[in-house]
């Protein structure tokens, strides 16, 4: 009976290595990453974390300590709007549209969602160039002049690299949530309109909470994707909306990279993707069940 638990824990423990050694890294120096082998820090330090967090009070209009580099946690900020922004655009916009493709049936239905999903398919690279052209271009639009004074174009904004990442995530969303909405009866939707219920009133106060598990879901994947997108976020910012992923790259220098720095920026990388997994475990359990995921 013990025999069985053996390759599942030799896997976990597997996996967990990588994360561990990263974690052992950001206590480190750089010189003693670069010194030798060593399962542990030979002298625990913490001053690569202080460098990176030294930035909190300037999110907040404090003042921070001299020699600060406040870039670190602008990136992580940076990073968490337009995430943030992403999820509740796909989320909204999937919602209707996945709807329509559960209750209805038109001309092209199924060639429409089939498209929806190529875009899923298409690497970010191929549309790179076209939206750096599109948002060097396009000028910038109400309430975001107030928000970003002194810049004319949509590049380098946090709506930019959100309304990017739209191209992947509203399709993922979409098919997500239509499977969440095939499993609950038509039946549902016929009886809330004899008992009076307008369609605004029966989708958010009836029908929303029955497929929260799938909004969930939907919401998952759409931070996970946006979060972990280098390519497009990179090459739509500059400074004003530059991600974490970009900062890591001023690690290196003539003199090589700075190892412990950098191992510490990646352990607080993984910590909102590890928050948001442990809000929605259990629906993302159900959405595996769906066969949506």
């Amino acid at each position: 009976m013990r025999a069985k638990w053996l390759v599942p824990a030799f896997y976990i423990l597997f996996m967990m290595v990588p994360i561990y050694w990263l974690l052992n890294m950001s206590f480190k120096s750089t010189n003693e990453i670069l010194g030798g082998f060593s399962p542990f820090p030979a002298e625990f330090t913490l001053d690569n974390y202080s460098d990176i967090l030294c930035g909190i009070p300037d999110v907040w209009g404090g003042a921070v300590a001299a020699g600060c580099d406040t870039s670190w946690i602008w990136g992580y900020v940076n990073s968490l709007l337009y995430v943030s922004i992403n999820t509740l655009i796909s989320v909204s916009v999937a919602l209707p549209a996945a709807y329509a493709f559960s209750r209805y049936r038109f001309t092209g239905d199924k060639h429409l969602f089939f498209w929806l999903l190529t875009n899923r398919m298409a690497p970010p690279a191929v549309f790179a160039l076209p939206f750096y052209q599109l948002y060097s271009g396009m000028p910038l639009f109400w309430p975001l002049t107030e928000l970003y004074p002194g810049q004319e174009v949509l590049f380098d904004t946090h709506i930019a690299v959100a309304l990017a990442h739209c191209l992947f995530n509203i399709p993922l969303a979409v098919w997500i949530l239509e499977g969440f909405m095939s499993g609950v009866p038509k039946e549902l939707d016929e009886t809330a309109k004899v008992d009076g219920y307008s369609f605004p009133a029966f989708f958010f106060r009836i029908f929303l909470p029955n497929i929260k598990a799938g909004v969930g879901v939907a919401a998952f994947f759409c931070f996970m994707f946006s979060w972990v997108e280098l390519l497009l976020a990179k090459n739509l910012t500059a400074v004003e909306a530059k991600p974490i992923a970009a900062v890591m790259t001023k690690t290196a220098s003539s003199s090589g990279y700075e190892l412990g720095l950098l191992a510490a920026a990646g352990c607080l990388t993984i910590v909102p993707g590890a928050i948001v997994i442990w809000f929605v475990r259990n629906y993302i359990a159900k959405g595996f069940a769906l066969g949506r995921v």
